[in-house]
């Protein structure tokens, strides 16, 4: 069976709309269904996969735009150079992991900011999608860190909208997908926010239940009392 036990940090919204917790035995059910041959899930009721317009509706990414491409830097010291034009700061070997730039940092970096110009505001956003790409678009399975190859994508600020990011993180699904599929795989990662918020809708019988509502929360928000 597969594991998804990635670690998820405290967010200062979680008291209001709660924890959704990743269902493994969901997800294992999905992979189970896969054929990469189709891209597809082959169900009882015939087959169905995850679209642009899912992407969309669920995370709200645009699904068309300048392709989510570029190269890899090749050097630590590169990826120093790119976080001090970016950020203003570098950081040290210990808060990176190869070409990978560890979350605990953009995270301690984002909340340290003091937001008193447009400079300050832009590197917050930047840390903030950053965050965004490792936790839940592009996350590895060790779910702490986010590769630093995005950072060159965001040099300019106003581009960063016109970029396909919704196609690209549904593609990294697809290759998540695939690679889950294979008989030795033991642990998978990616965007599993997509893929189950996609199966609660396109699945309304599989989705949790709240047991009440939470006091300040409009619309169909996701806790974390449920009944499955």
């Amino acid at each position: 069976m597969l594991t998804c036990d990635h670690p998820v940090p405290p967010d200062r919204y979680d008291d209001r709309i709660g924890v959704v917790q990743c269902q493994k035995a969901l997800v294992n059910a999905l992979i189970e269904r896969w054929h990469p041959d189709t891209y597809t899930f082959h169900l009882p009721i015939g087959e169905c996969a995850v679209t642009l317009e899912d992407m969309a509706l669920i995370l709200g990414l645009p699904t068309d735009g300048l392709p989510v491409t570029g190269m890899t830097m090749s050097s630590f010291e590169a990826l120093q150079a790119e976080c001090l034009d970016q950020f203003g700061v570098a950081p040290c070997k210990k808060e990176c992991r190869g070409c990978c730039i560890k979350l605990t940092w953009l995270r301690d970096l984002k909340e340290n900011l003091q937001l008193t110009d447009e400079i300050s505001i832009r590197r917050y956003v930047k840390c903030h999608i950053m965050l965004l790409i490792g936790m839940i678009l592009f996350g590895d399975k060790s779910g702490a860190a986010v590769h630093s190859k995005f950072l060159p994508l965001l040099r300019d600020f106003g581009s960063i909208g016109q970029y396909s990011w919704g196609s690209a993180c549904l593609a990294h699904l697809y290759r998540v997908l695939c690679r889950a599929s294979r008989f030795n795989c033991k642990k998978i990662d990616g965007p599993l926010t997509l893929l189950l918020g996609w199966a609660w809708i396109r699945l309304p019988y599989l989705s949790p239940l709240p047991r009440k509502p939470r006091s300040g929360v409009t619309g169909s928000a996701m806790t974390d009392d449920i009944d499955i």
